[in-house]
């Protein structure tokens, strides 16, 4: 269940909207963060920031702080790597630019995925995705959507186990650039580089312990610590290696879409005592407010 942080406040910052992957509109997105008393949130869409300014507009009108946010695709090792980027200015020209690029290279990735499963003899199946993503860039759950409405899968989780996760046809890496490069371009932008949930990469704890000094060498500065589908084992291994690198620790649900209780809005577990709260480094830092 939710453990606060504080009795005041209740920080999310890591969620997403029908600008990428989401299935709520922003301003429906932070009428629901509101509803579970989310006090301070953060939209991380997929390599856009789309939806911010309806987000804006929607956050005024239901009392939610809203910190500016996105989710950067990047390669480590081959490996895709997701970094989220906190507090920076959304109207900076060169990360402007950065995210064009970064949409750019969604749209190559999309019209490759299509390429591969073309043998699965699906008509127009970019354009289905496309319309599945509302007309933006289609991702892998797009094209999972299109082949079980298609019926070549049952369902979305087959979708993935068979043509679209890690290592199958639709999984499409080559077009992300290199981790030190997104972390520069949120640092450049006044904003603080976050690897987001580092136990979802399903790699083993040495090699997690390499990905998290790599990222602090190309200036990193913080990890999420509490995150969506964490034991209490994977909370206390990734408190250890926020301070053995001396990063900031950063928290949110990762909440994509109602319905999913163990990654709703605001439902994240207390960080473990004794580690720094990234919300503390922002440019107007989130403090608690003084005892009355």
């Amino acid at each position: 269940m939710t453990i606060p942080q504080d009795p005041v406040l209740c920080i999310d910052l890591h969620c997403h909207s029908t600008a990428s992957d989401g299935a709520l509109s922003p301003s429906a997105l932070l009428e629901r963060a509101a509803e579970r008393g989310v006090s301070h949130l953060a939209l991380t869409d997929h390599d856009t920031i789309g939806g911010f300014a309806e987000a804006w507009d929607a956050a005024g009108k239901h009392g939610v702080t809203l910190i500016p946010g996105v989710e950067l695709s990047c390669l480590w090792k081959s490996r895709t790597i997701h970094v989220v980027g906190l507090d920076f200015d959304p109207d900076n020209a060169g990360f402007q630019s950065a995210l064009a690029q970064q949409n750019e290279n969604r749209w190559a990735r999309a019209r490759m995925i299509a390429e591969r499963l073309s043998k699965l003899g699906i008509d127009d199946l970019l354009e289905q995705a496309t319309a599945a993503a509302g007309g933006d860039v289609p991702g892998r759950p797009h094209f999972a959507a299109v082949l079980t409405g298609e019926s070549v899968v049952r369902n979305s989780a087959q979708a993935f186990k068979r043509y679209l996760g890690n290592g199958k046809a639709g999984d499409v890496k080559a077009y992300w650039p290199e981790l030190p490069e997104v972390v520069r371009w949120i640092n450049e932008a006044g904003g603080i580089a976050v690897l987001a949930h580092p136990r979802k990469y399903q790699l083993t704890a040495t090699k997690l312990r390499e990905l998290t000094a790599d990222f602090r060498r190309a200036e990193g500065q913080a990890i999420e610590v509490s995150t969506s589908g964490q034991s209490s084992g994977d909370l206390g291994f990734l408190a250890e290696l926020c301070r053995r690198e001396g990063l900031l620790a950063s928290q949110g649900s990762d909440f994509h879409f109602p319905g999913a209780p163990w990654c709703e809005l605001g439902r994240i577990t207390k960080m473990p005592d004794g580690l720094e709260p990234v919300w503390h480094s922002f440019r107007q830092p989130i403090l608690s407010p003084a005892p009355v």
